[in-house]
């Protein structure tokens, strides 16, 4: 689903009274669309909850995904995540998964 449309949902169910937390890997789209509270995890699209088949690094993903919401006290708030896709290959970014 697209980034775009998930943070305009999230305002819309946060109006309802209902808390949201969006996770995004497109930083420059959320900035702009400005959900109610974001974690950035700089991984392809599509991933941002970890690589296939690594059960214990998406487990990690979506606590520290939770812890963060401690931190976020101002709407708009956007917490980057230190996870990195691949440490040996910083031009992951160019390829498709």
């Amino acid at each position: 689903m697209c980034h775009q449309s998930v943070g305009l949902i999230a305002r819309l169910i946060e109006d309802a009274g209902i808390p949201t937390l969006s996770m995004t890997s497109a930083m420059d789209i959320t900035q702009s669309v400005k959900p109610p509270r974001s974690v950035f995890v700089n991984y392809p699209l599509g991933h941002q909850t970890g690589k296939p088949h690594e059960p214990e690094l998406q487990r990690s993903i979506i606590r520290d995904a939770f812890r963060s919401l401690i931190t976020m006290d101002e709407a708009g708030s956007i917490v980057s995540l230190p996870y990195i896709w691949d440490e040996q290959d910083q031009d992951w970014e160019d390829q498709q998964y």
